[in-house]
């Protein structure tokens, strides 16, 4: 069994416990490869999250730094009980976001790249619904000052209209991402419903999203199918089944991520990912070539066609039933006392 996306408190401001006892969580539940993919380093202090107020731009990049030199560590220690593979989970923040991503790339060996989107025109979407409603009001507010209305129009009365612009705007971002950086494993394909999961997708962008979805195609880039959206109390796991049953469609590959945000959030609702993967006829997934292994070491951020290998079956593995004993055990991930602003973000 496999996940592709994964923090620690170590090296994360919001989550929790060491990079290490990811590893050997992993391991006890019998994971055959682990992504370990902390987030790339912010370089704007107006970009920083509440939780990370102690330190500075500078302060993420050498945080970073050393999480890539400890992961490495870590893939040499345990090569022989589980194949650890090093990434980085993207942002797009602004407009310089994209070169930040490629300068990391060119001097950094990674193994696969997790291709996230986390804000609309600089406010997050995940870190919490007041926030997300900020990001609407300014989207109306926008709307009103380059049509020259009024706020209180009859059009912007209609408080849809901030969440579709969000929607249209989030799916435009992610086009941008995917189209620059071609990141093997495009993660939470469908955030930005995360505070507005019921809002019903327009055809504007339900287009967004079949563009989207193409040119993953053309590159054969992995989605992730991420567990974590049922800590969030979403209905299914990133991306909803209406997203999902045209990815399939169209003949997507995906890989299953845990996005743990510590050790005891390894394997957090993979019982009820094997359920999802049953219901929508999934039965095989795959996971970046490690870079050791590939013919060309230097493609990853490039245009490249991704390199994989798939596994067949994948609903045969004990690992389900383990986490799901697990989930029995702990339902709620952390214990409260170590969440640090995890009921935050994505």
């Amino acid at each position: 069994m496999i996940s592709l996306h994964s923090h620690s408190g170590q090296y994360c401001m919001h989550a929790a416990g060491q990079l290490e006892d990811v590893v050997k969580r992993a391991i006890e539940l019998g994971f055959q490869v682990y992504g370990l993919t902390e987030h790339m380093p912010r370089t704007r202090l107006q970009d920083l999250y509440p939780e990370e107020s102690h330190l500075t731009p500078s302060d993420l990049a050498i945080l970073f730094s050393d999480f890539y030199i400890h992961a490495q560590a870590l893939q040499a220690k345990y090569k022989d009980q589980i194949t650890l593979l090093i990434g980085m989970e993207t942002e797009l923040i602004h407009e310089a976001t994209l070169g930040e991503i490629k300068s990391i790339c060119q001097k950094t060996p990674f193994d696969y790249l997790v291709g996230s989107v986390h804000h609309v025109r600089g406010f997050p979407i995940d870190f919490d619904e007041p926030g997300f409603t900020k990001l609407e009001k300014h989207l109306v507010d926008q709307i009103a000052f380059e049509s020259n209305q009024t706020v209180a129009s009859d059009l912007l009365k209609d408080a849809s209209i901030g969440t579709e612009m969000a929607f249209q705007e989030y799916f435009d971002a992610q086009y941008s991402l995917i189209d620059q950086i071609r990141p093997a494993v495009v993660a939470h394909f469908d955030l930005v419903r995360l505070f507005r999961p019921t809002f019903p997708l327009s055809q504007q962008v339900w287009t967004k999203i079949d563009r989207n979805i193409q040119l993953i195609s053309q590159y054969g880039g992995l989605v992730e199918i991420n567990s974590r959206a049922w800590k969030k109390q979403l209905r299914d796991a990133y991306p909803q089944r209406d997203i999902l049953k045209k990815m399939i469609d169209a003949g997507l590959r995906f890989c299953v991520s845990d996005d743990s945000h510590g050790p005891k959030d390894v394997g957090m609702h993979y019982d009820r990912l094997a359920v999802y993967l049953a219901e929508m006829g999934i039965h095989e997934i795959s996971y970046p070539t490690p870079l050791a292994n590939k013919k060309d070491q230097t493609d990853v951020g490039k245009n490249d066609q991704v390199q994989v290998v798939t596994l067949t079956n994948v609903l045969e593995s004990l690992v389900w039933e383990r986490c799901g004993a697990v989930a029995m055990q702990n339902p709620h991930g952390f214990n409260k006392d170590d969440e640090k602003g995890c009921n935050k973000h994505s």
